[in-house]
């Protein structure tokens, strides 16, 4: 897929490093967040990530960059995202 606006947001990567930090780009939005849950909305759909402690410190929704730091037990993704139904709210297409 072709990104004619030149910016890099097509792009969805994680770097994770001795699960305490993580650094992600691709992110469209944060749906949600706590100390145990924080919810993503990216670019390959919907993004939870579980754990303990988790804090988000650094967000740059501009660039599509997040900063994750916390002890961290889990990545779990949905399709949810990215089908064209933006005036929808979270929860309508998550439980579609």
């Amino acid at each position: 897929m072709e990104d004619l606006s030149g910016s890099t947001r097509a792009t969805h990567k994680m770097t994770m490093t001795n699960r305490r930090n993580c650094a992600i780009n691709g992110v469209n939005d944060v749906l949600s967040f706590d100390i145990h849950e924080i919810l993503l909305e990216t670019e390959q759909g919907m993004l939870m990530i579980k754990g303990d402690d988790l804090h988000v410190s650094r967000l740059t929704l501009e660039k599509g960059e997040v900063d994750i730091e916390g002890k961290i037990d889990s990545f779990t993704y949905s399709d949810v995202a990215g089908g064209g139904h933006k005036n929808e709210s979270f929860l309508t297409r998550l439980f579609r």
